[in-house]
């Protein structure tokens, strides 16, 4: 019996190793060459103009937030499927939030309860500063349409793209910023690629790329024409010109970075070759697997599969406990944000989003990753097989 199947995992090399070492026996651990060097391989990676990497991306979460000047008495609309640290960032901002819908057929943001959420928020003089479109499972969101609206109502547009670097939509690479301001990424050992913890910022506005430089270590500059004058017998080498934090990225999680990077295609590649798979055999199961827009192509950093409880007598909890006896892990990706105790707390209740909560109660992400085996895969289409027959 196979045992222990992740529903996701990273995927190192010798070459990653190795890079990693390199660094290890360098003059540089934290900020050396492997930095700008992965900085400016996903830049172009992406096609985006500044890239800028940062420890975690809920730091990278946090200082988009910052930088677009959220504030105390400002509002950011994200989607209720999605890891907390997408609201919680505004929150870190003293900003408020709030959630739209998801999409029944690709759980992403529902543009047209977005659309529908903005004409009554105009009306009550409540419309959001920035809306955070969530990429769910490496899946673009909709953001031709998403962008038309914020030149409309106004607002600023973070794309939190945490599972979907090397993804596409419309042909470009997601992380473009062709329709947004800001395009957030997570180097999580789950993820596409691995940085070990890490996130990153990709922009195409300079200004926003050097207060986020500036802000991802302590507020600190060394450009002479944004510090202030001091006496010429001081020796002013560094200057604090705002409040900052320590958000930045070593040289060792860079390394790993840049080197995962070259791998990156291959790991989408095999990750749609694994999510082929899934659909042709779990096509006459009684559970919905994940519906592609033609205008997207996924890095599957996530295969959520719905159970049709309707056709079935199998609950999704019933589900869920087969796989784990089984040995296979796998997860709910995710519980509706407003849903947990402390959003609870501000007010937000049970069948605030409708579909986000039939989403919840049917979903369960099955393993997969670039290093999923055809035993492995065979195995948890075998468990899925006969949990329903």
């Amino acid at each position: 019996m196979i045992s222990s199947i992740p529903y996701g995992r990273q995927d190192i090399s010798q070459q990653d190793i190795d890079s990693v070492v390199d660094v290890l026996h360098s003059d540089y651990l934290t900020q050396g060459p492997a930095l700008p060097a992965f900085e400016k391989a996903i830049a172009n990676y992406c096609n985006a103009e500044h890239a800028i990497a940062l420890s975690s991306a809920t730091a990278a979460l946090h200082l988009a937030c910052l930088a677009l000047d959220l504030g105390p008495g400002d509002l950011l609309w994200t989607s209720p499927i999605t890891f907390v640290a997408s609201a919680n960032c505004a929150i870190y901002c003293g900003a408020s939030v709030d959630f739209v819908d998801i999409n029944p057929h690709t759980y992403n943001m529902d543009v047209e309860k977005l659309s529908e959420k903005l004409v009554a928020a105009e009306k009550v003089g409540k419309l959001p500063k920035i809306v955070m479109p969530v990429h769910l499972a490496g899946q673009s969101c909709e953001m031709t349409a998403i962008h038309t609206l914020s030149k409309k109502y106004g607002f600023r547009i973070i794309e939190d793209a945490s599972h979907a670097i090397g993804g596409k939509y419309k042909g470009d690479p997601v992380g473009n910023c062709r329709y947004s301001d800001i395009t957030i990424f997570s180097f999580h050992p789950v993820k596409i690629i691995t940085t070990g913890e890490g996130g990153l910022i990709t922009t195409n506005d300079s200004k926003l790329s050097k207060r986020l430089q500036r802000l991802r270590s302590h507020g600190i500059t060394s450009d002479q024409d944004e510090m202030q004058s001091r006496p010429s017998d001081e020796i002013w080498n560094y200057q604090q010109i705002t409040l900052g934090y320590n958000y930045r990225m070593t040289d060792i999680h860079a390394a790993l970075g840049l080197s995962q990077l070259t791998r990156l295609n291959q790991f989408v590649k095999e990750r749609q070759r694994i999510a082929q798979l899934y659909d042709n055999e779990l096509k006459n199961l009684p559970v919905v697997t994940p519906w592609q827009n033609p205008d997207t192509y996924s890095s599957y950093h996530l295969y959520p599969i719905r159970i049709n409880v309707k056709a079935t007598h199998k609950s999704q909890r019933e589900v869920y406990d087969r796989f784990q006896e089984a040995g296979i892990n796998v997860n709910l990706h995710y519980i509706p944000v407003y849903r947990q105790p402390y959003y609870e707390s501000m007010g937000f209740q049970i069948g605030y989003c409708e579909e986000a909560e039939k989403y919840f109660k049917s979903a369960i992400s099955i393993p997969v990753f670039s290093s999923l085996t055809n035993d492995q895969q065979s195995k948890v289409i075998e468990v899925l097989k006969s949990i329903f027959n």
